[in-house]
């Protein structure tokens, strides 16, 4: 554990301090020292929005359940359907549209 023993002094108005909750609270940072840590040796604190990971994930999932499924399908059959391909190609354009999002998001952070 690191030991913090230098004190730094920050005097504020109380808007000055409203704002920097506004903003702790935008990014997910509970803890004001850490928050004004952060922010005076890096200058910019990140909250990540994960819900098209989430996303990704779910279909990705999704996909690899049917996929798991078409292939049981397959084996009993020997038959593979046109529809199912189809529905497996949908599904992977749909991940790639979101995962092109995510990049597209991640690139204007640099």
């Amino acid at each position: 554990m690191v030991q913090r023993t230098v004190r730094i002094l920050l005097r504020l108005t109380p808007s000055e301090e409203q704002r920097i909750r506004q903003k702790m609270q935008q990014v997910g940072i509970r803890c004001r020292a850490a928050y004004i840590r952060k922010m005076a040796i890096d200058g910019y604190c990140i909250h990540l929005d994960i819900k098209d990971l989430k996303r990704v994930s779910f279909l990705l999932s999704n996909m690899a359940n049917n996929l798991n499924q078409y292939a049981k399908q397959a084996n009993t059959t020997g038959a593979v359907y046109k529809k199912d391909i189809d529905d497996l190609k949908q599904r992977q354009e749909e991940i790639l549209a979101v995962m092109k999002e995510i990049l597209r998001k991640l690139e204007k952070l640099q």
